[in-house]
């Protein structure tokens, strides 16, 4: 549980927010990265999801579709890493502007949003599925769709420093763990120096918090 630097708007005396998640998962690692960047105090409670805990009755209330991560934020229960991302800016705001308002911000954030539940999950993170878990998929199209995501990104990078502008913004955080753990699905970031930066400036933020490495195949 992180528990300095508390956001100034964590009631004082309440339970730390209950993170429902699989330790190996990008979805689960970018809300539990965004709660430590806005220094939400947060309790880890890893599901067994080999052994159904995830399908279980009670976990269902909390997540209707029987997907991690969730949370249970002292009664308020959300599921979907992109929905609590949103909900815990909004929710916590720090004094950054993570998810700007303007019209024009905000839709570019929510373009990236798309990206992390679209290309991003169909590439980067079906490929490492894949790849660590042996998941039923087209390992080497997964591969394939990151590399063509990735040689979009990067050169976008070469002209701002965060996805969607100039700060860092939850765009930033849907993104980063999946890409950042590429390798580990085969697909090789040598070639993208651009990303490879951003990737630096989200670990250098403070409050970061790293999701544990796996191991990278050899036929990277």
């Amino acid at each position: 549980m992180k528990d300095s630097s508390v956001n100034p708007h964590f009631p004082a005396g309440a339970a730390p927010v209950k993170l429902y998640r699989n330790p190996k998962s990008g979805h689960c690692h970018r809300v539990q990265l965004m709660m430590s960047l806005l220094g939400v105090p947060y309790e880890p409670v890893d599901m067994d999801m080999a052994g159904g805990a995830h399908k279980a009755p009670e976990y269902l209330k909390i997540s209707p579709f029987g997907q991690v991560p969730a949370i249970d934020d002292n009664g308020t229960t959300l599921s979907d890493s992109n929905a609590i991302l949103t909900y815990l800016v909004r929710k916590y705001p720090d004094g950054h502007d993570w998810l700007p308002e303007t019209p024009e911000a905000a839709a570019e954030v929510q373009r990236w949003l798309s990206v992390a539940a679209g290309q991003i999950a169909s590439g980067p993170a079906t490929a490492r599925l894949a790849t660590l878990f042996g998941a039923p998929v087209d390992r080497d199209a997964a591969r394939a769709k990151a590399h063509c995501l990735f040689a979009v990104i990067d050169p976008l990078l070469q002209t701002r420093p965060f996805l969607a502008g100039s700060e860092v913004t939850i765009a930033d955080i849907a993104a980063y763990s999946y890409i950042a753990h590429a390798p580990e699905g085969g697909v090789s970031l040598e070639a993208y120096p651009a990303i490879h930066a951003w990737l630096d400036r989200i670990e250098a933020l403070a409050g970061f918090v790293a999701m544990a490495r796996s191991p990278i195949p050899s036929d990277i």
